[in-house]
């Protein structure tokens, strides 16, 4: 599944391009479209664009594949309205980040994700990435959760393979647990784990599906083998903070603009020059 980047030209969203990118992964073997999370810039996008992204997404999918519409917040008025609003437009599911800066209890993530899942029925899929929230939701809390059927899966961004195996043994088959690390995917996958959304997705998505369906397979030599194909673009992809890399990788590649909205920057130029090679390494790049 695509963490997709939001295109933009010129202070606005380059639709045209947001929908050139959509059709990319429907023709290269991308399960799923997930608009609107970090890598696209959701925290800048107002909520007029936050909507228009994922309506434009849904419609050029056009129930091809799962839309996830990215629509968490710190506020858990916003959330339910955003969440609505991506069952309104059609979405498949939603993706709710824990809420940030506000830093609540495990209590309060509860009673946060509780009043989502029981405000909207669509199915939804909790992000824990505690280095960009500064909050830690906890596989406990987790489990407490799955008393709600709307309650579907996690992205696990924690960079702990301990704790996304405990949330895999408390919570066991009714919880899809997701990487949201590209490059934890492969040992989260051999604990149980079913796919990440990803963000090297974005350039390399024919490989990136075919790894976590050899993992998925139970065919690890192979999901090895591509995994460590896949090893440098994970790499200078969080060269700088995401999506500065993989907009600049995507613009080298003539998909969309490196452009990106204040307070994020363009990726250094001491950067271009290591992205650019690992590219055209890769064979993503036109000589």
């Amino acid at each position: 599944m695509v963490a997709i980047v939001t295109p933009m030209k010129d202070g606005a969203i380059d639709e045209k391009a947001l929908e050139a990118l959509v059709e990319f992964h429907l023709e290269n073997g991308t399960s799923a479209i997930v608009p609107c999370g970090t890598t696209g810039e959701s925290a800048t996008l107002s909520h007029d664009e936050h909507r228009r992204v994922i309506e434009l997404t849904v419609k050029v999918v056009d129930g091809k594949i799962p839309v996830i519409a990215g629509t968490g917040s710190n506020s858990t008025e916003e959330a339910i309205a955003l969440t609505q609003h991506a069952k309104t437009a059609g979405a498949t599911a939603a993706l709710l980040i824990t809420p940030y800066y506000n830093k609540p209890t495990q209590e309060g993530l509860y009673r946060h994700f509780k009043a989502i899942a029981e405000g909207v029925d669509l199915p939804q899929i909790l992000y824990n990435i505690p280095g960009r929230t500064g909050v830690n939701m906890l596989p406990e809390t987790v489990a407490r959760l799955l008393e709600h059927e709307n309650v579907v899966g996690m992205k696990e961004g924690s960079g702990s393979i301990q704790q996304m195996g405990h949330l895999i043994h408390l919570c066991g088959d009714r919880l899809c647990v997701i990487s949201g690390d590209d490059v934890l995917t492969l040992p989260l996958m051999a604990l149980g784990g079913k796919g990440v959304i990803s963000v090297t997705a974005n350039i390399a998505p024919s490989d990136m599906a075919e790894m976590t369906a050899a993992a998925l397979s139970g065919d690890f030599t192979e999901a090895r083998r591509i995994n460590e194909k896949l090893y440098p673009l994970h790499q200078v992809l969080f060269l700088e903070t995401n999506p500065i890399p993989v907009k600049a990788a995507l613009a080298l590649m003539g998909r969309c603009s490196d452009e990106v909205r204040l307070p994020l920057c363009g990726l250094s130029d001491a950067y271009l020059t290591r992205l650019r090679t690992t590219l055209s390494d890769y064979g993503l790049l036109s000589t």
